[in-house]
């Protein structure tokens, strides 16, 4: 990109059906860098969940990239268009990279306020509509390391017409070119990066074009959206983002918006996606939940003598933990278990055994059921604490079975902790 100091550069390291790598080169100063497949810090209303700067410190070796949505702090531009220093200093981020995206993946946003000209967002005030002259101001404002284009993302409902569609498509690839010309001619942006939004609904013909044409522009890297789980049939989803990923580049990152379970991210980074978002964790913990699923595929010695390996139940237990929906993001899925259930008031173990994040190695179960009944505030920090730790040791595991040709164990490992819970 005309004018850009840094690089996105996505490395290969394995050929396959997936892309395992190092993206280089991101930040202002090309310092940092993620391992890919990856996952993002998220933050909500403009900071990490139940989480101070404090807290961080214990995940520090997970915060390299975090992601903060407009919708957050659109409403607070006069405030930081005073303090002059960007968001990063602004929310005390100092040693992260700053991606900003449009949507909080965490929060549902109403539908029906999109034009030709503008988006809208929502924060704690209501709707603030953007017109690309503003959502650049913004970025001007917020000064991300990357950050993604204006776009138009209200085709993920099941009964979207093609017409409707089609007609998102285009917003967005006009919104692109707009934020492109201003992005280009900017002196505060030099240096920072825009990923172009590939949209198209359920549609394949429009999601290919989409991403035909978005990888005609000078962009780092494609956010790929309104795939969200949930909205649509996982077939189709892998189905569309396989299509989509063989029209981009392949030295250009790929980022999956609003898809977090386990078993979901496995079948996309099969179709080539590199980075997600980490909405989940929070998910979980909101809903008093703790992730609690096995992705160990280091051979038991004496297990693989007896050929037992695969089936071992590492909890012991089988039981279900209360009702869930895969296909629902309100209710829990089958990774985690539910402490404010009275089975957990004296069950004093850690919330998964061998877990070495600071909730783990000095809590136990009933603790946290404890902290969860009487409503205290750091039940959501514990659990924001093991429920990041684990999610991201999930893309380690991710990462090295890729690595080590073990992808298919991984699955049959994960998609086994689907059917049960501990």
């Amino acid at each position: 990109m005309a004018g850009s100091r840094m690089k996105l550069e996505l490395t290969r390291v394995v050929q396959g059906r997936s892309r395992l790598g190092v993206l280089k080169g991101l930040g202002r100063t090309g310092q940092h860098s993620l391992e890919v497949p990856g996952c993002l810090l998220h933050t909500h209303v403009g900071t990490v969940p139940h989480l101070t700067q404090e807290t961080l410190h214990t995940l520090s070796n997970l915060t390299s990239v975090t992601q903060v949505t407009l919708s957050n702090i659109a409403e607070h531009q006069e405030v930081l268009e005073e303090f002059k220093d960007g968001f990063r200093k602004f929310a005390g981020l100092h040693d992260t990279v700053l991606y900003c995206s449009l949507h909080d993946p965490a929060t549902p946003c109403p539908t029906g306020y999109t034009t030709n000209k503008t988006v809208s967002v929502w924060g704690s005030g209501g709707r603030i509509e953007l017109t690309v002259a503003k959502f650049m101001a913004l970025q001007k404002t917020v000064q991300p390391d990357w950050y993604q284009s204006m776009a138009d993302g209200e085709t993920w409902q099941n009964n979207t017409s093609r017409k409707r569609v089609r007609k998102s498509v285009d917003r967005t690839l006009a919104h692109l070119d707009e934020c492109l010309l201003v992005h280009q001619k900017s002196q505060e942006l030099e240096g920072v990066e825009m990923f172009g939004v590939v949209e198209g609904g359920d549609i394949l013909e429009e999601r290919v074009r989409s991403a035909r044409e978005t990888a005609k522009r000078p962009v780092a890297g494609f956010c790929l959206d309104g795939l969200q789980m949930g909205s649509m049939d996982r077939a189709l989803r892998t189905q569309l983002i396989t299509a989509v990923t063989k029209e981009l580049p392949e030295d250009k990152p790929r980022l999956l918006q609003g898809v977090g379970q386990p078993d979901e991210v496995l079948a996309c980074v099969e179709a080539g996606v590199d980075l997600f978002e980490s909405f989940f964790p929070f998910q979980v913990t909101e809903r008093g939940c703790a992730l609690c699923f096995s992705f160990d595929i280091s051979p038991d010695p004496e297990l693989a003598v007896l050929g037992l390996d695969e089936e071992r139940d590492t909890a012991g237990e089988t039981q279900q933990n209360g009702d869930f929906n895969l296909e629902d993001q309100t209710q829990m899925t089958s990774f985690e278990i539910n402490l404010k259930d009275k089975r957990y008031q004296d069950d004093f173990r850690p919330l998964v055994e061998g877990c070495g994040c600071y909730c783990c190695k000095n809590h136990q179960r009933a603790y946290l059921h404890h902290l969860l009944v009487t409503n205290e505030l750091l039940a959501g920090v514990l659990l924001m604490i093991h429920n990041t730790a684990h999610y991201h040791a999930f893309f380690g595991a991710l990462r090295e079975a890729l690595a080590n040709d073990k992808l298919d164990l991984l699955k049959r490992r994960v998609l086994r902790e689907s059917g049960r819970q501990t």
